[in-house]
């Protein structure tokens, strides 16, 4: 029995280590990330394009809801933002009645280093590239 507790010991802490490294790393994908977006903010306002009000959206996109939000959309269907205050907003939330009268809270999210993951081919992309390409487009986006 000893020898059976002893490998679940250390099977336990090899999951936790894993599960800590993980963290870790997580950690500091979002750190760069965040990092990338403030200097998508600072360029932004260096390049004089000024931010706009941000909208929510519906899963489908056919309702938009106000946020009090101003920032830059970062994808052409609106999905993504970042806002003037430097965050990463998702704005895709619920479709609610109640929000079209009063408009929706929308919290700022971790910025993902790889933008799209999951999504269908040839929607993914790193947020590098994809703060680059809005920041190229300016005011014409």
């Amino acid at each position: 029995m000893s020898g059976e507790g002893s490998w679940r010991d250390q099977r336990r802490e090899a999951v936790k280590a894993h599960a800590d490294a993980l963290a870790r790393k997580q950690a500091a994908e979002t750190e760069r990330a965040r990092a990338l977006v403030a200097e998508f903010v600072v360029a932004m306002t260096a390049a004089g394009v000024v931010p706009g009000p941000l909208r929510a959206r519906a899963a489908d996109g056919a309702v938009r809801y106000k946020t009090g939000l101003r920032g830059w959309y970062v994808r052409r269907n609106q999905a993504m933002a970042v806002g003037e205050d430097g965050a990463f907003y998702v704005l895709d939330v619920p479709r609610s009645t109640r929000s079209r009268l009063l408009g929706v809270r929308v919290a700022p999210s971790d910025p993902p280093l790889q933008v799209g993951v999951g999504a269908r081919d040839g929607e993914s992309m790193p947020l590098e590239r994809l703060l680059r390409q809005r920041l190229e487009a300016g005011t014409d986006f």
